[in-house]
């Protein structure tokens, strides 16, 4: 079962960098509430994606709902310490300041 969540969390994961990779242009201004933040899952990172994509991920990954994670991302952004949502397999669900 663990292998199991551990690649669907990976997929899941994936397929947002890429959607993310795609929607969001590249860039080096890391201002504070930009509305950009990173998300990790154990030792992968997806850096400078949106706030609602970061939400909406982990809320899938931990299995809860979106609108307390994107108010949890968007403390973040505007600066407040990084959040764990949940751990999967005993990987952290992490949203951090990018």
């Amino acid at each position: 079962m663990t292998h199991h969540v551990r690649r669907t969390a990976l997929s899941v994961v994936t397929g947002a960098a890429l959607v993310v990779a795609v929607a969001v242009p590249a860039s080096a201004d890391t201002n504070v509430q930009d509305g950009l933040v990173n998300l990790a899952v154990g030792r992968i990172t997806i850096t400078d994606i949106n706030v609602n994509v970061a939400a909406q991920v982990a809320a899938a990954i931990c299995g809860v709902r979106v609108g307390p994670v994107l108010v949890l991302a968007n403390l973040v952004d505007a600066g407040n310490p990084d959040v764990t949502v949940c751990k999967v397999a005993n990987f952290p669900v992490k949203i951090l300041q990018n």
